[in-house]
């Protein structure tokens, strides 16, 4: 059975930089097992008990992958036409499979853009500080809707915004 789990946490990239936290806010809830979560976190997270904390690193292959060269693409500057560019900026677009992609634009001169299509921890042994707050068994409702809370309605419709994967 999917159980939802509540946490807290902060995470350090390669260098020790802390580069997400929840602490003081509110707890990060996912479903296990309708991957929410890189798989590092998640298996670490599930051999926890409740009220215990742990630091745990999680190495690329577990969280964002290898740091890829071939996700790298050199693309001529007009195609980015009235975007005012800056290095290291984010840049949202569609996929082939009309998924949002985002890519990170590493470089840019008068006639071309490089962007890169890694996630920017791709390549990182990421070292998280996780408090588990809660666990519980998932709802059908949130198990169907696959997030925490969802529910579907019995006519085929969501409870929840469009596109939560109801059936």
């Amino acid at each position: 059975m999917n159980k939802v789990y509540g946490v807290e946490y902060t995470v350090k990239n390669d260098k020790g930089e802390v580069v997400d936290t929840n602490v003081g806010g509110e707890p990060l809830e996912f479903i296990s097992g309708k991957q929410q979560m890189i798989p590092g976190f998640e298996k670490a997270v599930t051999e926890m008990s409740v009220g215990e904390e742990k630091e745990v690193t999680i190495p690329s292959s577990e969280s964002y992958g290898e740091y890829r060269e071939d996700l790298v693409q050199t693309l001529p500057k007009e195609q980015f036409e009235g975007i005012e560019l800056q290095k290291g900026m984010t840049l949202y677009g569609q996929g082939p499979d009309g998924q949002t992609v985002a890519v990170n634009v590493k470089d840019f001169n008068d006639n071309e853009v490089t962007i890169d299509y890694n996630h920017p921890l791709a390549g990182q042994d990421l070292t998280f500080n996780i408090k588990l707050l809660n666990e519980r068994e998932a709802t059908a409702d949130e198990v169907l809707a696959g997030q925490v809370g969802g529910s579907c309605s019995t006519d085929g419709g969501c409870g929840c915004d469009t596109g939560c994967g109801c059936h």
